[in-house]
């Protein structure tokens, strides 16, 4: 982006899952038509319009999940997202309204602000046919599904087998996303601007099934060899696709690259610490 505030062509992309966007995006239109050229306003998570409008940035009101959205819905367009949080955690949308408004000019002008985080192509095959793709922006999660018996799985790193895992399935995730899902299940929290992939067994039937953390141009093929009637390869917590034994899901690093607008208040682990409260004494 480029030139003064007043130039910067602004799109804002609305949750209309949340009852407080209703509320305030009146009043977030009228607070940026005043500062910048708004191209376009509207609701949903699909920010293709704003590359139609020749959007310079988009504010994604809503939360986290409205942002994976709007990520995924720009393919290899990538341009500069800023989070505005109405829901609960804020952990990549981390801007309040308030804060916004205190901040504006220097988020939507500051290039020191944005930042490049990596994303993941995700193909699934049947035989040698493509039967599904989608960016991640945090993770590609295969799991068992129902009727939630143990499933078994197939991985390969840079096309030689690295492992067979037992159980409930197996996490890929992105550094991003290393606080969600992979956090939960007992991975590695990666720092957002470490160049690799982490891959976290879901409750293995094994005592020597870890986390690993593989660099950023490796490739991983997981295939099914026994899966569940609901078996399914996750995408961001959003997408899906039912997968049947013998399908291969293949994982690589996307040329894309998610450019992510911070607050400028907060240092990089702050969200880790008042968020999650890390590395905090108990109360």
């Amino acid at each position: 982006m480029s030139g003064s505030v007043s130039h910067r062509r602004v799109f804002i992309l609305a949750n209309p899952e949340k009852g407080s966007v209703a509320l305030a995006l009146p009043e977030l239109k009228q607070f940026v038509a005043e500062r910048c050229e708004l191209v376009g306003a509207e609701m949903g998570m699909d920010a293709r319009r704003a590359l139609e409008a020749g959007a310079e940035l988009i504010i994604v009101l809503g939360g986290d999940g409205t942002l994976l959205g709007a990520a995924r819905s720009l393919g290899e367009r990538q341009i500069p997202l800023l989070g505005v949080n109405l829901g609960r955690l804020g952990f990549l949308a981390n801007f309040s309204v308030d804060e916004l408004r205190t901040h504006f000019a220097q988020a939507v002008s500051d290039p020191e602000l944005i930042e490049r985080r990596m994303m993941l192509d995700v193909n699934v095959y049947g035989g040698s046919k493509l039967r599904f793709t989608s960016l991640a922006m945090n993770d590609c999660v295969v799991q068992a599904g129902a009727p939630f018996r143990l499933i078994e799985l197939e991985v390969y790193l840079d096309k030689q087998q690295l492992t067979n895992i037992v159980g409930d399935g197996v996490i890929v995730c992105t550094p991003t996303g290393s606080t969600a899902h992979n956090l939960s299940a007992g991975g590695p929290i990666v720092q957002a601007g470490v160049r690799a992939i982490v891959l976290t067994p879901l409750c293995p039937h094994s005592l020597t099934h870890k986390p690993l953390v593989v660099e950023q141009n490796s490739r991983i093929e997981i295939v099914a060899r026994a899966t569940n009637q609901g078996s399914t390869a996750i995408i961001d917590g959003q997408v899906s696709c039912p997968l049947q034994p013998g399908d291969r899901t293949v994982i690589t690093r996307s040329a894309a690259a998610l450019r992510l607008v911070r607050n400028p208040l907060y240092p990089n682990w702050n969200k880790l610490v008042t968020k999650f409260r890390w590395g905090q004494q108990p109360e």
